[in-house]
C-alpha cells in the first residue's frame, strides 16, 4: 500500500497556507482601500487648505492695508483716511477765516506725505505763506500765528459740524487763553472775527488775562483771588 500520510500532511499545510494568504490578501485589500480613501480625503483637504490660504492672503493684505501696515506705503489706516477727507473740508472752511485774520498771508493745506520714523501719516497740516509761496510745517508758525491758525480751524470745524449735523448749530464757543501771544494788530483782527461770530447770533466766551481785551469785551466776569483761599467772581462794571 502507498503511504499517503506525508502527502495528506503536505496538503493540509498547503491549504492552511492558502487560507492564511487569502486572509492576508483580504486584509491588505481593505488596508489599500482605506489608504486610497485617506489619500483622496487628504487631497481634498489640501485643495481646500490651498484655497483658504489664498483667501487668507487676500484678507490679510486687505486688513494690513486698512490698518496702515505694509503694503500701505502711506501708513494711513482707513479711519485716518476718512478723517483726512473730513480734514480737507475743515481746512477749506478754516482758510476763509485765516485769510481774513492773517490779512491774506497764510493758508492752511492738508498733506498726506509719509511721516518720518514710522509714524502714521494722513492728518498732516502745512502752512502756505503768501510772502514766499512755499508750504512749510505748521509748527514753524510763531505763537501768535499758531493761535490764529488754531482759532481758524476751530471755527472751520464748527461750520462743518453744523453743516453735517442736519442743521444743528454750535451756538457757543469758548476760547481759553492764547491772546497774550498776539501783537496789537493781530489781536484786533482776532477780536473782529469773534465779534462777527457774536453778531451772527453765536455766544463767544473768552478766558484771558490780556488787559487790552477788557475794552473790547462788553460783558465780563472777573475772577479775583482772595486772602481766604477761594476766588470770587464778580461782574465787571
Amino acid at each position: 500500500p502507498v503511504d499517503v500520510a506525508a502527502a495528506q500532511e503536505a496538503l493540509r499545510v498547503a491549504r492552511d497556507a492558502v487560507r492564511s494568504a487569502t486572509d492576508a490578501l483580504s486584509r491588505h485589500d481593505q488596508a489599500a482601500a482605506a489608504l486610497s480613501d485617506l489619500r483622496d480625503r487628504a487631497a481634498a483637504v489640501d485643495e481646500g487648505r490651498a484655497e483658504l490660504e489664498r483667501t487668507h492672503q487676500i484678507v490679510a493684505r486687505l486688513a494690513d492695508t486698512l490698518a496702515g501696515r505694509a503694503p500701505n506705503d502711506y501708513r494711513m489706516p482707513l479711519e485716518t483716511y476718512v478723517l483726512a477727507a473730513e480734514l480737507e473740508e475743515i481746512v477749506t472752511a478754516a482758510n476763509v477765516r485765516l485769510d481774513e485774520m492773517s490779512s491774506g498771508r497764510y493758508r492752511l493745506q492738508h498733506t498726506d506725505a509719509r511721516a518720518s520714523h514710522g509714524a502714521q501719516s494722513g492728518l498732516g497740516l502745512e502752512i502756505v505763506d503768501a510772502f514766499t509761496a512755499v508750504a512749510r510745517p505748521a509748527h514753524s508758525l510763531s505763537g501768535g500765528e499758531t493761535f490764529l491758525a488754531s482759532l481758524a480751524l476751530a471755527l472751520g470745524l464748527a461750520e462743518v459740524v453744523t453743516a453735517r449735523a442736519g442743521g444743528i448749530r454750535l451756538d457757543t464757543l469758548f476760547i481759553d487763553e492764547g491772546f497774550g501771544s498776539l501783537d496789537a494788530e493781530t489781536l484786533d483782527l482776532a477780536m473782529r472775527t469773534l465779534d462777527e461770530l457774536r453778531s451772527g447770533g453765536r455766544t463767544v466766551g473768552v478766558i484771558s488775562h490780556v488787559e487790552a481785551m477788557k475794552e473790547q469785551i462788553p460783558a465780563q466776569l472777573v475772577v479775583e483771588a482772595t486772602g481766604r483761599g477761594p476766588s470770587i467772581i464778580r461782574q465787571s462794571d
